[in-house]
């Protein structure tokens, strides 16, 4: 019987995922994967405690079915398919979670549920854990690389489900220890998995969006790679050949860079351009808020000396958060907390009272957003510029071309400390959250990731 045909960036992806938890990354690697690891840990933990991860724990609870992996923030167990999907929903329960800026994706949401779903099921070690998840970072990065992410998502398709999807496939198979030629019809059941609209911004409740863009991709891919696992054969290139994946789902299929599949591998990490959101908000109010606060810090006022507030951000971005009746998407709304209160919290974000108060609505009169075509660039997000008048008629200017927590300007361990002890302290209180945080900065040092149970349980 004639070999499959595979083509060179099949066979250098496929085989580079097979042997992925076997090679150490550079030092600098592993310290960034750390640093979204706990970033991801406390998206999923809050989220536990928000409409999303309630429904998603009844869900995972009514399924039944053998107790392998742990949901985060609770007692319980699941299977691993349905672990990684709470979780993957916790992840992405409001807008807590990282993001990978070039590619449009949210990967932590998705590829640390999968990786922890296997890890916990197999009683891995941290170390062959954090390796997935490097991984992952890079598959699903590259994916929607090889699409163009904002011509993709124009079309109507969203990049976090098919970027992450991948991207949790990738870590759920090489921890699953799968060769080459089975990791190869992995990628075929996950692309015969890939969905998602862009519609998902409709969603009032954050339910669908946070199994969209968080619970869908990590149970998918985790699932995938399980089938394989368990004998299930497929397709040995789902990204070359007539009618491929590209075919199906790109635009402009002639466009589609599939070397970006492979691009650097094992050499250029995708993780090191993933971003951490500073704030618990929407990733496009990253730039506004840092400028805000910067300028408040230095000229040292508040809402009551203001007469006039401009801020112009990206005008792709501004799309998303411009007036929107979601408190913790509202750009307008979360600069007027930020004056108000000096700063923005977990708590306040996600308060909807606050939508109704009388001087948050006066202040927002004041608040004009503005999008700029110039600020907008595919791979680097979060910028703004803020003119203010004020009473005692200073005219204040500042910008920023990389918010904090941009890959250019990163959250420091102890930033990072600091914004997961406002997101898990409420609901493992102290103590049990800084010996959490302690055991995450030490991840890859455990030997079997379910020592953590303990640890993350509320």
């Amino acid at each position: 019987m004639k070999p499959p045909s595979i083509s060179p960036h099949m066979h250098a992806l496929s085989t580079y995922i097979a042997r992925a938890v076997r090679k150490a990354p550079p030092k600098a690697v592993v310290g960034r994967a750390r640093l979204h690891l706990l970033d991801t840990f406390g998206a999923m933990i809050s989220g536990t405690r928000l409409l999303p991860g309630e429904k998603a724990i009844a869900y995972a609870r009514s399924l039944g079915g053998k107790p392998e992996s742990g949901l985060v923030g609770t007692g319980m167990r699941a299977s691993a398919a349905h672990a990684a999907l709470a979780n993957g929903m916790f992840g992405h329960a409001d807008e807590t979670d990282d993001t990978h800026p070039p590619s449009q994706t949210h990967p932590g949401t998705s590829v640390v549920p999968a990786a922890l779903a296997i890890g916990e099921r197999n009683g891995l070690s941290g170390r062959e854990v954090l390796r997935a998840i490097i991984l992952g970072y890079d598959v699903c990065a590259r994916m929607l690389l090889a699409f163009k992410p904002q011509p993709f998502m124009r079309s109507g398709h969203h990049s976090c489900a098919f970027g992450q999807l991948f991207g949790a496939a990738a870590a759920a198979a090489s921890l699953l220890r799968l060769d080459a030629r089975q990791v190869r019809h992995v990628l075929s059941y996950t692309a015969q998995q890939a969905a998602g609209l862009y519609t998902n911004f409709r969603d009032h409740d954050h339910i669908e969006k946070a199994y969209m863009m968080g619970g869908m991709p990590a149970h998918n891919g985790t699932q995938a790679a399980l089938m394989v696992a368990h004998g299930w054969t497929g397709v040995d290139d789902v990204f070359s050949g007539e009618r491929d994946f590209f075919y199906t789902f790109e635009p402009d299929p002639g466009s589609a860079v599939r070397e970006e599949l492979a691009r650097g591998l094992g050499e250029d990490y995708e993780i090191l351009r993933a971003s951490i959101k500073r704030w618990p908000v929407g990733g496009p109010i990253q730039g506004p808020l840092h400028v805000l606060r910067e300028m408040m810090s230095e000229h040292r006022f508040t809402a009551t000396d203001m007469v006039s507030l401009a801020v112009r951000m990206p005008d792709k971005e501004l799309e998303i958060v411009n007036n929107r009746d979601m408190p913790d998407i509202s750009v307008q709304h979360l600069l007027a907390l930020m004056l108000i209160d000096g700063a923005v919290t977990f708590a306040s974000a996600h308060d909807y009272a606050r939508l109704r108060d009388r001087r948050v609505l006066s202040l927002r009169k004041r608040i004009e957003a503005i999008g700029d075509p110039t600020l907008t660039d595919p791979q680097r997000r979060w910028r703004a510029v803020i003119d203010i008048v004020l009473k005692d008629g200073r005219r204040l200017h500042h910008q920023t071309m990389a918010a904090k927590g941009m890959f250019e300007n990163p959250l420091t361990p102890e930033e990072e400390n600091e914004k997961v002890r406002d997101l898990i302290v409420p609901i493992l209180g102290a103590t049990r959250a800084e010996r959490l945080i302690d055991a995450l900065w030490q991840f890859d040092t455990l030997a079997d990731v379910r020592e953590l149970r303990t640890l993350y349980r509320a």
